[in-house]
């Protein structure tokens, strides 16, 4: 569904992504992982246009961006349109309710019906354990339901690929597992994601492709038994000690 080839971007002198090639099969999560400086959430914003590379080619579904030639606004926009993102610090509208920062994406950028959006806005709102909260206000909530909201708001764009940038690293111990119940609900149901975060037993537990990166490069990546229980590379295995036992 996903296939990224050769990609390269820059920012000035920084080169931060040196040559990426990824794969992500429709109905999978797939996990990046890595240092901070890695290149992990770069490239999870390259997938849906937020950051626009300077080489390579990103496709999802049908939607290509070939950056041999420069891509129009359209494109941009077409490649946009096929994913929902949630980011690491929410970015809820704070002057606007739970339901409100649900429908205003469909309301405003997909021009739906109304009554349409507003229907499933409230369902979705149920579907991620908020149903009562349709009225409050961003200030009002919890981080760990700010960011279930930001779900909510990424699948009501009714999108073909999730994708997630450390969905809980803002967030307190004790809320941290209420938003990955939701991410692993999203995944039985069988929705295409892309994760970026450093919670490895999510990783271990709903993962069907692990992927570690590291200065601008893909080191490793394979089945989560495999890059997380017996890694290859001597680099992979420094990360994952300094994770697992950071004393």
């Amino acid at each position: 569904m996903v296939e990224v080839r050769d990609l390269h971007k820059s920012f000035g002198d920084l080169h931060v992504l040196r040559g990426i090639d990824l794969s992500v099969d429709r109905g999978s999560v797939t996990v990046l992982i890595g240092p901070s400086g890695s290149g992990k959430t770069t490239l999870l914003r390259c997938l849906n246009s937020l950051e626009v590379p300077e080489a390579g080619t990103v496709r999802v579904d049908d939607v290509e961006l070939d950056l041999a030639r420069r891509p129009t606004a359209s494109e941009l926009r077409r490649l946009r349109a096929t994913s929902g993102m949630v980011f690491q610090s929410h970015q809820l509208f704070p002057h606007r309710t739970a339901l409100q920062n649900v429908t205003e994406g469909p309301l405003y950028a997909q021009r739906r019906p109304a009554a349409e959006v507003r229907t499933e806005a409230t369902a979705l709102l149920a579907k991620v354990g908020l149903a009562d909260k349709a009225a409050a206000y961003p200030h009002e909530l919890s981080g760990g339901q700010q960011q279930r909201v930001g779900i909510a708001r990424a699948l009501a764009l009714r999108p073909r690929l999730l994708l997630f940038d450390e969905p809980t690293s803002a967030l307190d111990p004790e809320t941290v597992g209420e938003v990955l119940a939701v991410m692993r609900d999203l995944a039985a149901e069988g929705w295409t994601m892309v994760v970026v975060t450093h919670e490895i037993r999510f990783a271990r537990q709903v993962a069907d492709h692990v992927v570690f990166m590291d200065d601008g490069h893909v080191v490793e990546e394979g089945r989560p038994d495999d890059v997380l229980g017996a890694p290859r590379h001597e680099r992979t295995r420094r990360f994952l000690q300094r994770i697992l036992d950071p004393l």
